[in-house]
């Protein structure tokens, strides 16, 4: 099977040739994953707004976004210059020290999570043993800097958003691990380059969606409900509680918020691309393609159509999934908050018990097609 393009490696190799040392050459490498982490994120959120109005542009039948550059494409970039320029205001009575810390605390687990996607079997930042439940525990920080920045605004409605969002983060979560649990018990592993390996080989057919319906439908509400998108935006909810505990932010401290509300959306989709939908695969496998042709596997021209295949692959699906979310959000009216924890545990909460037991029933009883 063709490994696609091992970019780390072939990066170090030509400094290496250039005559620089082994371990500068490792040494220059180590910033390049993590720049180019920030500098995909960041264009990924710009990507994601743009959609966002175009597409709740069209379910409104209006135009949206379109004399800013071509088809509006430079209004995410003025929404940035905008808010690099809007005044920093901190409440005279509010904590100052909580208030500055608590959107720091939540947009910097988002993009450390981005360091456990792949794009391909080379093309990830790096192979954690334990990717998935890394990116859980990182999402699980987020509502401490929710609740912080509530408390510290020293404002109601800002502390009920606090509180809104702790509340829904742990009703969330533990269906989103038990769905998570399922997978991993398929895969025999916690690493999202194995998971996806595990799905490979079949194309369309070897996709985890097929073995888990169940689970890929409670995980995506459950990404959506951590997101906090429509329906599940009840720690902002602006009818009942002005914005949430973003109430008295503005400024960049308020770009924070949106800038992590928007990359947390994307990783989700990107998370489920990998559980799910077989990741950097195709529907139909390149060594099948190459096989038909005539090219042999080894073949470098091979290789590095397999790289771009994968990754093109991960941001297709990663974007249909978005698509998914933004025309739900103006499609479904919010709900209100006793419903959205009735749905957390009182339906959510059962339910990916039980799909994790019939996992594990069918792994006994069928191995060949769920990992045993």
């Amino acid at each position: 099977m063709s490994t696609g393009i091992d970019l780390q490696g072939s990066f170090i190799k030509s400094l290496i040739d250039l005559g620089l040392p082994a371990g500068a050459a490792k040494a220059v490498w180590m910033p390049v994953p993590m720049v180019l982490m920030l500098i995909g994120a960041t264009v990924g959120v710009l990507v994601t707004i743009w959609q966002e109005r175009k597409i709740s542009a069209a379910a409104q039948q209006r135009i949206g976004p379109e004399f800013m550059g071509p088809f509006g494409l430079l209004s995410p970039v003025a929404d940035g210059i905008k808010f690099v320029f809007k005044e920093d205001i901190i409440p005279a009575k509010s904590d100052p020290w909580l208030f500055t810390l608590g959107p720091i605390i939540v947009v910097l687990p988002v993009f450390l999570s981005y360091l456990i996607v792949p794009f391909g079997e080379n093309l990830a930042v790096t192979n954690v043993a334990t990717g998935v439940f890394l990116w859980i525990a990182l999402s699980s920080v987020q509502p401490i800097g929710l609740l912080m920045s509530g408390y510290a605004s020293n404002n109601k409605y800002s502390l009920l958003g606090g509180l809104r969002a702790a509340a829904q983060s742990i009703s969330y979560e533990i269906p989103l691990a038990l769905a998570v649990l399922a997978v991993v018990m398929m895969s025999n592993s916690l690493s999202s380059i194995d998971i996806v390996e595990q799905q490979s080989g079949y194309g369309i057919l070897g996709w985890n969606i097929w073995r888990q319906p169940i689970g890929f439908l409670i995980f995506w509400i459950s990404a959506l409900a951590e997101c906090e998108r429509m329906p599940f935006d009840l720690p902002e909810a602006e009818e009942e509680l002005v914005a949430g505990y973003q109430t008295e932010y503005s400024g960049m401290k308020f770009a924070l918020y949106y800038v992590a509300s928007y990359v947390n959306l994307v990783l989700s989709a990107l998370l489920v691309t990998v559980l799910y939908l077989g990741g950097w695969e195709s529907p139909i496998p390149i060594e099948l393609l190459a096989g038909w042709l005539g090219i042999s596997e080894t073949s470098p021209w091979l290789e590095i159509a397999d790289a771009s295949l994968g990754i093109t692959m991960t941001v297709l699906k990663a974007y249909f999934l978005v698509f998914t979310a933004i025309l739900l959000r103006w499609t479904v009216p919010r709900v209100r908050i006793d419903q959205l924890l009735d749905l957390g545990w009182k339906f959510l909460l059962p339910v990916s018990l039980a799909n994790l037991l019939l996992t594990a029933a069918l792994k006994l009883a069928f191995p060949a097609a769920f990992g045993g």
